[in-house]
């Protein structure tokens, strides 16, 4: 008999209750035991909801990230917060925010390193390390979360992250060899793993998805090394690996002395029946049949093809699941009454895969039979999809056929077009700028909220939001901007605004997903072929270009990061689609410049996330990515200058591909960091602008002069100064004006400080 389980649940709620509640306490407005007691709520329902499988993640719920909960559970944590008042969830939120509930605006901590998970767009803290760390188990979280599910009569599988990949995600502060601290970390492992072990878990899953990455012999060596260790430990382990297909690694994982392997079958299938040769026959194998990272229906009869003959030979040592945890979609499909009926059909989310599990399951268990409704609706679904004349536009299809190599060069080299933009756009020394958005604030939200719902006329809506955009320019303007933005106060989201005017777009109403922290986006549908049928923002940006004499930036999201940041299709390449998005953005780009607008954002802040997650399949993506951007970018004369943004990516190892995107301007996240993505620069001369963060908008943390002449002079180390911008990291939605302005105003007075050392 098969068994069900699952690797782990969304954590904000299905109407995202857990970000109301982190976002009420971090403004003083709820306690810590509200919020405390709204988590433990959450989780009771998100066990209630996964009751009718036969393993239940626990552990897998945190109140901003999971990556910060192992550090914590490992007694890991910055000497920055050591010895400071208050409680440990204070410090939980100092080292992920900068700040806590009861921490005044100087009362603050440099919040630690974001960045991405593996290749997706959830965000995690960064662990510090040096050669002196040291852990020490600190096991209450999972310990009392274990106590709750048991007395809610769950059967519970714990879920950690892995000693290697905890290891491996980590960053050395000091350059040391973060895989020397192994021998510390495992005893402090095996503790925690007893501790399961005499609480009742008879399984815990042990998440390495490193092991889907290119590792040397070090690293391998560190896998094995562990697990030799830890199999002295008394619950039964799932070692968990998802995102990516083993590879080189596939005997390693086979063979290491675990209880069962977990396989994304989703990205591996190909991969799948050697697993089932070369596992050992007392190990259990659990198959990630479903997707875990997309929200499209499974074809649930073309899985019992493949599965059945697994099932017969595994028999009880066969696990399904999703590929991976289902934080990466949305909750509840029932909760979409508001989608197109054709389209909804199409769709599972997080519930609905639960329940496709269990279909597979019993149609394995039971027979097929025992499910034939079931398998007929699903394949009447999957059979409405593949044929529907909404998915497929010949007329898209052929101009991508049509791109030429031409639709990707600008005029004249950077060095001609720097020359002609400085003549034309005047600009000082070290100018300054912002990355297109301003807060999102309660008026702007309740008036898009009463469009949407036809409260309000076209006419009412536009006039609000034009007085929105000319407060934004005002306030530009009195700080002493030099290039300016209209603010974005008309958007939604960076990708959904754009989505929603595209053909072969839907959205969702409730379809959100956690990017970090309290930050939840709802990535649009991305179903069939792509169109422009008109200008998308032409008339917001002419409308605030006409307050003011001062340059103003249009601003788009370029398409890679709308590809990256939506819910694909999975029915043709990637490549496929970013390349019709990229024909679309193109048509916005021209369609600005005529209106006269000679600076032009476009960004792409998702461009690194896409990358696969070895290597040597880099070029690939690199390839199609690069082209994608250029053919949106390059159609412009040499005087309209060209500026990119991307967010927390470690781009070092791909500035080459980022250089030949060949952009005016690029903006870049540095500020966590303190610069230290600047290093690449000491060795590769990059040729274009560049606007290194220097206002970290993730923290509500404001930055004074002095540390902002500080990160630049740092900068204008590796770069010279008349290449170089001042400005935030990203854009400043999240943010409250009374954190903006005094932080704008110190990085302008920074920028003159810096002019006057320049001259």
């Amino acid at each position: 008999m098969a068994l069900v389980h699952n690797l782990g649940f969304p954590r904000i709620g299905a109407k995202r209750e857990l970000k109301f509640a982190q976002e009420a306490f971090w403004k003083g407005q709820s306690s810590e035991a509200e919020l405390l007691a709204l988590a433990k709520e959450l989780r009771a329902t998100n066990w209630q909801t996964q009751s009718a499988l036969d393993l239940v993640p626990v552990g897998d719920f945190s109140l901003y990230d999971q990556v910060l909960d192992m550090s914590f559970t490992l007694g890991h944590l910055p000497s920055r917060v050591e010895g400071l008042e208050g409680s440990e969830l204070d410090n939980y939120f100092r080292v992920a925010r900068g700040r806590s509930a009861n921490d005044s605006g100087c009362n603050c901590i440099h919040a630690g390193e974001m960045t991405k998970w593996f290749d997706t767009n959830y965000h995690y803290i960064v662990p510090e390390v040096t050669a002196e760390t040291t852990f020490t188990l600190n096991a209450e979280r999972l310990l009392s979360q274990l106590a709750e599910a048991q007395a809610a009569g769950v059967h519970a599988k714990p879920v950690i992250i892995g000693p290697v990949t905890y290891l491996w995600l980590s960053k050395e502060k000091d350059g040391s060899n973060r895989l020397d601290l192994l021998p510390k970390l495992l005893p402090v492992y095996s503790e925690l793993l007893e501790k399961l072990a005499a609480a009742g878990a008879e399984w815990v899953q042990i998440d390495e998805p490193a092991l889907v990455t290119e590792l040397d012999a070090d690293w391998k060596h560190a896998l094995e090394s562990a697990y030799h260790t830890l199999k002295a430990t008394q619950p039964k382990l799932l070692l968990a690996t998802y995102f990516g297909t083993l590879q080189d690694h596939l005997q390693l994982a086979c063979n290491l002395p675990v209880a069962g392997l977990h396989v994304d079958a989703v990205r591996g299938r190909q991969e799948i029946e050697k697993v089932v040769d070369w596992l050992p026959s007392h190990k259990v194998l659990s198959v990630g049949a479903i997707d875990g990272r997309n929200i499209w229906k499974t074809d649930l009869n073309a899985a019992l093809e493949w599965l059945t003959p697994i099932a017969e030979k595994l028999g009880d040592r066969l696990w399904l699941a999703p590929s991976c945890s289902l934080l990466h979609v949305p909750v509840d499909l029932d909760s979409e009454a508001r989608l197109d009926d054709d389209i909804r059909s199409w769709l599972a989310f997080a519930k609905q895969k639960l329940a496709e599990l269990t279909v597979l399951t019993r149609a394995l268990n039971e027979g097929y039979a025992a499910v034939a409704d079931e398998l007929a609706a699903n394949q009447a679904a999957i059979e409405s999809r593949n044929n529907s004349e909404r998915v497929h536009n010949p007329a898209v299809k052929a101009a991508v056929k049509n791109i030429t190599a031409e639709l990707g060069q600008r005029k004249s080299p950077y060095g001609e077009r720097a020359d002609r933009q400085r003549t034309h756009l005047k600009l000082p020394l070290y100018p300054t700028t912002t990355i297109g958005s301003f807060p999102q604030t309660p008026d702007i939200r309740k008036a898009r909220l009463a469009f949407k719902k036809q409260e309000i006329s076209v006419d009412h809506y536009t006039a609000q939001m034009k007085a929105e955009i000319e407060h934004a320019v005002r306030e530009q303007e009195k700080l002493g901007l030099d290039v300016l933005v209209h603010g974005e106060a008309e958007r939604n989201d960076m990708v959904e605004y754009f989505g929603e005017q595209l053909e072969g777009y839907v959205f969702s109403q409730f379809g959100w997903v956690q990017s970090y922290g309290s930050r939840c986006v709802k990535p649009p549908i991305l179903f069939g072929d792509i169109s422009r049928p008109k200008a998308m923002t032409v008339d917001w940006i002419k409308y605030a270009q006409s307050l003011t004499d001062k340059p103003m930036k249009g601003m788009l999201t370029g398409p890679v990061t709308i590809l990256n940041w939506s819910f694909v299709r999975d029915d043709q390449p990637r490549s496929e689609s970013c390349l019709q998005l990229a024909l679309a953005v193109r048509q916005e780009v021209q369609d600005l410049e005529a209106a006269g607008v000679n600076i032009i954002q476009i960004d792409e802040a998702a461009l690194r996330e896409g990358l696969p997650l070895r290597q040597s399949e880099w070029q690939g993506y690199l390839d199609w990515a690069v082209e994608s951007f250029r053919i949106t970018a390059n159609g412009v004369s040499d005087e309209t200058q060209i500026h990119t943004h991307m967010c927390y990516s470690e781009f070092n190892d791909i500035i080459e591909a980022i250089a030949h995107m060949d952009a005016d301007v690029i903006t870049i996240e540095t500020s966590r960091s303190d610069m230290e993505l600047l290093d690449v620069f000491e060795e590769f001369e990059y040729p274009n602008e560049i606007g290194p963060g220097v206002y970290d908008i993730h923290s509500p943390n404001i930055p004074t002069v002095e540390q902002i002449v500080k990160l630049m002079t740092k900068a204008a180390e590796r770069i010279p100064a008349e290449r170089l911008w001042v400005n935030p990291d990203c854009g400043l939605k999240t943010r409250q004006w009374q954190e903006v302005t005094p932080a704008l105003e110190h990085m302008v007075a920074a920028a003159t400080a810096l002019r006057e050392q320049a001259n």
